[in-house]
This record gives structure tokens, C-alpha cells and sequence, in this order.
């Protein structure tokens, strides 16, 4: 059984790709069980967020993966197909990992990626398709996240995607302290948009959710009001800045929703950006005169001076990814040769049994000891050796030389012996 990993990303593939393939919460555990249960998929784990769509998986048919991936979003797979990569075995093993360390994200280095890998382990064990082999590769995927995050500078001045969003809004308005903001959700991204607005200390914040139970404890924690959903559009004149990510399968900000606000509001400027995927604001939105509408692709544009002073510690993760990746490969190995050792320690036991009763028939008719354990040893070591040495004498030509080699190599014989 092989690892794979098949995916499109924010390199990959544009915005409107992404949202096509990307997979609504709710939704996850039943195409978990179909990917498991209608193709030649063996263990499975989907990761989907903003940024990427990935499948991690063990088969022996990685074929069946793409195939399912486009039925189940009832696509043509020629449609996502220039899109798509996949990653056999080691490099599925070293894109996890680095996945997972932030090496792979818009902003390098950012830590909410190891959060969404740990969330896609747990809905994946839950939902009864994370086997042994995905179950060990989520546990070493971690502890190498772990690794990199402590022992390089790869999160040094880090600029998160939440950070990036502050920064955005700085390029049009002075002062972040001045404008009024709203938040449309209430999941970890809004969670992290609003502690870095409420370090710029806006005049107002508000949180928009369709569980106004989740707004208000949001709202609670950064001391900002709440909205309910479909008011929206009738509160959205008093807002400067509108960030928005859910989970909605359809926009929530329509284009007429804004043109009347931007009219109400006498052209002044609003800032909007999108951090959902499928996206919550009509991209119509961003051609109006007095609207800055960002999307998570232009958040690929913001990084922090840092980064070339950053490129040390990303060979310095690269290197620790790379001897990790050995690692799993070694115990996948082991893994595979368990069957044949404990196959062979049986024949082994096998042979002991059957020279011990002969010795003891022998010793019990009262035979001399002594000849009794050389008999004992001489039959156990010819059974031992029986097996190679009949190896040995039905090779030929070239065979012959690599069966001696083997041979050599096993009993640890010297060129001398």
C-alpha cells in the first residue's frame, strides 16, 4: 500500500478553481466515507481551506483519487485536471511535512496551517478512514511542525494571513484607529482577524454570524458588538472595512447590497476583504470606483521585509524535513518487512521444535548425552543452512554472484570465510 498526496493549491491553480473543489464542513465526513467506501482508496484524510484542497491517502490506484475528487464536486476531471498534482510516497511524506511547518503557505511560515492539518487528522479518525499508516504520518507530521517552529526562526516576524488582512486595510486608510469594522463569521479566521484589528484599536468593532451564539462569544473576547445576518445589508453604509469568511456555499455580500451603501456613504472609501473559499463577496464588487476588495490571492503580495532575512531558517527546516522524511521511509520499510521476519523466526521455531522432540525421544531411550546434543546441533544448523544453500546452487550467471553477495551479507561472512 502506497502514500499519496493529490491536491491543487494557491500555486497551482486561481481563486475561482479552489472554490469549486473545496470541501463545505458539513459536508467532510460523508466525502470521507465515499472516497473510502467507492474507490480503491484504503485510508484517507481532506484538508480544505482557503488555500488549498488536499487529499492525503493510501492505494495502490492514485488514478481513483482524482477520478472521485472530480465526480463528487461534479466536475469533469479535464476541467481541474492541469491543476492537480500528486505526490507518490517520499514526496507525499515531505509535502505533508512541509505543509504542515508553513513552508508550503502564501505567507511563509504561518501557524494557522499546523491547526487545519490537526483538524483533517481529527475529523479523518473520526470518521473511521485514518488507518494505521495516515495515523503514523499525522504523528510524525506534527512533531516535525513542532521541530521546525522551535528550533528555527521560520515563525520570526511572521505575517499571518490575519495580519496581512491589517495590512491591506492600512494601504487605504491612515489610520486603522479611525474606521469602523465588521466581521462577517465567526470561525478561527475571523477569531485571529480580530485580535490583530483590535491591537490597531478601531474606532468600532462588530461580528456578523449566522449563530449569533458564536458572534457573541467572539464579540465578547475582543469587545465588539454583534449583528444579526440579514441586517446587513441595512447596517453595511456605517462600516469602513468588511472582513468576511465562512463556510456559506453562496456570496452573502452581493454587488447591489454595496452599491447602495457606497451611495449612502457619499463615495467613501470601503475596504472589503475575502478570506472564504468559496468566496462570500460577488467579485463584481472589486470594479466599483470607491471599493478596495482583497481576496486571499492578493494576500500572496504581502510579505513582511523579513523574508529574505527568514531564508536560513527555511534550509534549516528544509534540512530537518528531509532527515525526518528518511525517518518515516525507514519505519514504512520496517513496517513492510514484519510479515517475512515473523514468517521466518516460525520456520525457525518450527525446525528448534522438531530437533528438541527427536533429542528428547533419544535421551528418553537412553542414549548417550553427549552424541544426543551433537546430533541436536548438527541437524539444526544443516535445516538453518538447507534454505540458502539451495538458493546458492539453482542460481546462475549473474544471479550467482548477487545470490553470494546476499548470502555474505546476511550471514555477515567475510570475503575470507
Amino acid at each position: 500500500m502506497q502514500l499519496y498526496a493529490l491536491g491543487l493549491n494557491h500555486h497551482t491553480a486561481p481563486l475561482s478553481i479552489r472554490e469549486r473543489v473545496a470541501f463545505r464542513p458539513e459536508r467532510l465526513d460523508e466525502a470521507l466515507h465515499d472516497l473510502t467506501r467507492a474507490s480503491a482508496v484504503r485510508e484517507a484524510a481532506i484538508l480544505s481551506t482557503c488555500n488549498r484542497t488536499e487529499m492525503y491517502f493510501a492505494t495502490e490506484q492514485p488514478q481513483a483519487a482524482a477520478d472521485w475528487l472530480a465526480r463528487f464536486h461534479t466536475l469533469s476531471l479535464e476541467e481541474i485536471a492541469p491543476y492537480l498534482y500528486t505526490h507518490p510516497q517520499r514526496d507525499a511524506i515531505r509535502h505533508v511535512f512541509r505543509v504542515a511547518s508553513g513552508l508550503d503557505s502564501m505567507v511563509l511560515g504561518e501557524p494557522q496551517i499546523l491547526g487545519q492539518v490537526k483538524e483533517a487528522a481529527r475529523r479523518a479518525e473520526e470518521a473511521g478512514t485514518l488507518g494505521t499508516l495516515l495515523h503514523k504520518l499525522f504523528q510524525n507530521t506534527f512533531a516535525v511542525a513542532k521541530e521546525v517552529r522551535s528550533t528555527t526562526a521560520i515563525g520570526a516576524n511572521i505575517v499571518s494571513m490575519a495580519a496581512a488582512a491589517v495590512h491591506l486595510t492600512e494601504r487605504i486608510f491612515e489610520r486603522v484607529a479611525d474606521q469602523h469594522v465588521l466581521f462577517i463569521g465567526a470561525g478561527e479566521m475571523i477569531e485571529l482577524c480580530a485580535a490583530h484589528f483590535a491591537g490597531a484599536q478601531p474606532r468600532s468593532m462588530t461580528v456578523a454570524n449566522r449563530t449569533e451564539a458564536r458572534a457573541q462569544g467572539v464579540a465578547e473576547r475582543f469587545g465588539a458588538q454583534t449583528l444579526r445576518l440579514d441586517l446587513i445589508g441595512e447596517m453595511l453604509p456605517r462600516f469602513d472595512v468588511v472582513i468576511s469568511c465562512t463556510a456559506a456555499p453562496l456570496p452573502i455580500v452581493g454587488l447591489g447590497m454595496v452599491e447602495r451603501a457606497v451611495k449612502v456613504r457619499r463615495h467613501r472609501p470601503m475596504v472589503m476583504v475575502d478570506l472564504a473559499v468559496p468566496r462570500d463577496i460577488e467579485p463584481e464588487i472589486g470594479a466599483l470606483d470607491d471599493v478596495f476588495l482583497y481576496t486571499v490571492d492578493d494576500l500572496a503580495q504581502v510579505v513582511d521585509a523579513g523574508l529574505e532575512s527568514r531564508q536560513q531558517a527555511v534550509l534549516e527546516a528544509e534540512g530537518i524535513i528531509d532527515e525526518r522524511v528518511d525517518g518515516f521511509i525507514h519505519w514504512m520499510q520496517a513496517r513492510d518487512a514484519v510479515p517475512t521476519i515473523r514468517a521466518l523466526r516460525q520456520h525457525a521455531e518450527a525446525l528448534r521444535q522438531a530437533e528438541l522432540e527427536r533429542a528428547l525421544r533419544q535421551l528418553g531411550r537412553g542414549e548417550d548425552p553427549r552424541a544426543v546434543l551433537d546430533a541436536l546441533s548438527h541437524g539444526l544448523a544443516n535445516k538453518l543452512v538447507h534454505g540458502p544453500t539451495r538458493f546458492l546452487n539453482h542460481s546462475e550467471g549473474a544471479q550467482q554472484a548477487e545470490a553470494a553477495r546476499v548470502v555474505r551479507q546476511i550471514f555477515n561472512l567475510s570475503a575470507d570465510d
